[in-house]
């Protein structure tokens, strides 16, 4: 009888529910790796069946290389982050990636890009405007500046260069009163090819900067850009612009009050207030006056959210949930407030200014303003180039070798954009 009985109320409980995990590989180390894995956990604990489980695999490409070899052994994630720029070589993996709209659409999860900033959206999108991949985690380059250095050189701390003539007359005052340096710029092509044309309304290459078809041709080698970087070199001289290496390397410069004025991601922000013992001043990207259509709008940088193919179908579900919890407007402002990336929705935007966050922390409304100036066009709706990564390093090779009197920019501009093609064409020969 006792048997019997255990075995009823057994067989009467209700099934331990079983969690679906889902994995998600990422770049993010130090604070932002904190925020995301707080962010997983806020997700987890909202509901009762998914894990996101999140992993760092390294930087961006050692994590994209780690899940293109996890794929060939049929142990990818469902979820991995990837660089902007390396958005057409994603795409060239049709058979590897579960386009965003797909997911959401075949999991009856609201979906809309229309939700999403235009600047944002255009980066990862099809022709069709499509959604591949999730927006996670984008920036754009800004002006940072010394209020202390500027006072001591007889110009108005509240008052930020807005154009290149007057970044030029600036870092000469600046180097007048004292500064070693007077401005210098992190990741040099991002901001002073890539951004540039975009802010110039400038095409980077042909076919819609790539987004129309693999056989785009590199076109940066113009009269404008030729003389924005001619213009550099020739800074470079006399330490008014004082070149600091690629990537990042630029920043500490600033942050020490050797050089006056930085130029590098919104993103950087915090980072910036931590570090700094001055007061620091924002502004926009600067541009040259007389070209027409200037500015127009910057575009992005950072990472986005790509889902691969070959996991079960429950996990789908999970990150179709996941996607939606991350475009939640007080989810999207918390991630931009604590960071310094951008909200990737409007409502996300409207809401934190709401909030008065913007009025509270100046500067921080910059980025916003900046690549929501105009609708973005052709040349400023972000790069979809096979190889970018690649070519990015050769457009920083030659740079640095106009930044150093070896190559004239002419020279320099002409270097990169024949290797460049060079690199396009292979690219398109391996993805007929």
């Amino acid at each position: 009888m006792a048997l019997a009985l255990g075995l009823s109320a057994l067989c009467g409980a209700a099934p331990a529910h079983a969690v679906t995990e889902v994995a998600w590989w990422h770049a993010m180390s130090g604070q932002l790796k904190l925020r995301l894995e707080q962010l997983a956990a806020d997700f987890n604990a909202s509901q009762s069946e998914f894990r996101i489980v999140p992993s760092l695999k390294g930087n961006y490409t050692e994590t994209v290389t780690a899940a293109i070899f996890a794929f060939r052994s049929h142990s990818q994630p469902a979820i991995v982050q990837v660089n902007e720029i390396a958005t057409a070589t994603m795409m060239a993996a049709k058979g590897a990636i579960y386009p965003v709209y797909e997911l959401m659409r075949d999991q009856q999860e609201a979906f809309s890009p229309a939700a999403y900033l235009p600047v944002v959206t255009g980066y990862y999108t099809d022709i069709d405007g499509n959604m591949l991949s999730f927006p996670f985690n984008a920036s754009t380059p800004i002006l940072y500046y010394n209020k202390t250095l500027f006072r001591a050189a007889g110009l108005d701390p509240e008052q930020p260069p807005k154009t290149w003539p007057e970044v030029g007359d600036a870092a000469k005052r600046l180097l007048a009163a004292g500064a070693a340096c007077g401005f210098t710029t992190s990741w040099p092509s991002w901001i002073n090819i890539e951004n540039f044309s975009a802010y110039h309304n400038l095409a980077l290459a042909t076919q819609a900067n790539g987004r129309g078809g693999l056989d785009a041709v590199l076109t940066f080698d113009n009269p404008a850009v030729l003389r924005h970087i001619a213009q550099l070199a020739e800074w470079q001289t006399s330490k008014a612009f004082d070149y600091s290496g690629r990537a990042t390397t630029a920043e500490p410069r600033f942050q020490r009050g050797e050089c006056a004025i930085f130029i590098g991601s919104s993103a950087t922000r915090a980072d910036i207030l931590a570090n700094a013992k001055f007061q620091v001043g924002f502004g926009m990207l600067p541009y040259w006056p007389d070209i027409d259509g200037a500015p127009q709008n910057t575009i992005i940088g950072g990472a986005t959210l790509w889902v691969l193919r070959g996991r079960p179908s429950e996990e789908y579900r999970g990150v179709a949930k996941f996607f939606s919890y991350l475009s939640q407007p007080e989810i999207q402002a918390a991630w931009h407030q604590n960071t310094g990336y951008l909200p990737i929705t409007r409502a996300a935007y409207d809401l934190t200014r709401a909030q008065g966050f913007y009025d509270r922390n100046p500067g921080t409304a910059i980025s916003i303003e900046q690549i929501t100036l105009k609708m973005p066009t052709e040349n400023s709706r972000g790069l979809r180039l096979g190889s970018f990564v690649l070519i990015r390093d050769v457009i920083e090779d030659e740079l640095e070798q106009a930044f150093s009197g070896k190559k004239s920019a002419k020279a320099a501009l002409g270097s990169a954009v024949e290797r460049g093609n060079r690199l396009l064409r292979q690219f398109e020969r391996a993805n007929p």
